[in-house]
Order: C-alpha cells, then sequence, then structure tokens
C-alpha cells in the first residue's frame, strides 16, 4: 500500500495532459462519490461540508476537468497516484473553493482513490472537519 513514507510526492504544478485525461476518466465517479460523501456527512458531521451547505448539488458537482487547477503525482510499484487540486467554480476564490482528490492510474484506466476529508485537531481541544479547502491549503498526501 502506497504511504506518505513509501512514495516521492512531486512538487505541485499545472496538469498535463495525462492527468486531465486521468482525471476525465474519473469524473463522473468523483461527482456521485462527493454527493454520497455530503449526504453521509450531513447526517452525522454536517461541518466537513459547511463551507458549502448554500450549494445545490448540481452547483457542487458543476466542476469539470477544466477546474484541476494543480497536481502532485508520485510513484509506486503498481501504478501513479494523483493528488489534485479542483476549483469549485460556483464558490467565491475568497475562502474554501477546492476539493482534493487522489486517482490512482495503472494500465487500467484511471480510478478514483478517495475525496480528501479532514479531522484536525484544534488546540483548545475541540475538532474541526472539512473537506472543502482554499485555494492556500497545500495538497498533501492524503489517505482519506
Amino acid at each position: 500500500m502506497a504511504t506518505a513514507d513509501t512514495v516521492d510526492l512531486g512538487p505541485p504544478h499545472l496538469p498535463k495532459e495525462e492527468s486531465l485525461r486521468a482525471f476525465a476518466e474519473v469524473e463522473t465517479e468523483l461527482k456521485r462519490e462527493l454527493l454520497h460523501l455530503r449526504h453521509t456527512y450531513l447526517k452525522h458531521e454536517p461541518e466537513y461540508f459547511a463551507a458549502v451547505e448554500g450549494l445545490s448539488d448540481s452547483d457542487l458537482t458543476s466542476f469539470t476537468t477544466a477546474d484541476l487547477e494543480s497536481v502532485r503525482v508520485a510513484q509506486s510499484a503498481y501504478g501513479i497516484h494523483l493528488l489534485g487540486k479542483i476549483r469549485l467554480p460556483a464558490m467565491p476564490d475568497n475562502g474554501p473553493a477546492y476539493l482534493h482528490v487522489r486517482v490512482f492510474v495503472s494500465d487500467d484506466p484511471a480510478k478514483l482513490h478517495s475525496i480528501h476529508t479532514e479531522e484536525r485537531e484544534e488546540p483548545d481541544g475541540g475538532k474541526r472537519y472539512r473537506a472543502i479547502f482554499t485555494k492556500d491549503d497545500a495538497l498533501e498526501w492524503f489517505d482519506t
């Protein structure tokens, strides 16, 4: 299994043709999974999607591969791991407006690995949950 310790994650860069093709292959599944996550978390941890609570499902999934702003690439023995930062066009630039996704590419068509959801411990002991990130949030390796 690939982890942050077992792969060399390249620097962020604009997506190239191969990355765009991989994300196009998973776009439908990505949108379906995003809506599934949203509806699941709204029942138990609505904070994950609080940044987009005013968006309809249609607006939330209105992105295309053209909204893929940056990628990072890691090679493993099994194939290529693409981390992507996707802009949600229905959101304003000055706040949370990005998905972080992980796609796996091998000889088969690309597969969606995960949409990043973050649970972070705050200094006061509380927790912060989010699935929508800002432009300034670094695109780092994630498993979930």
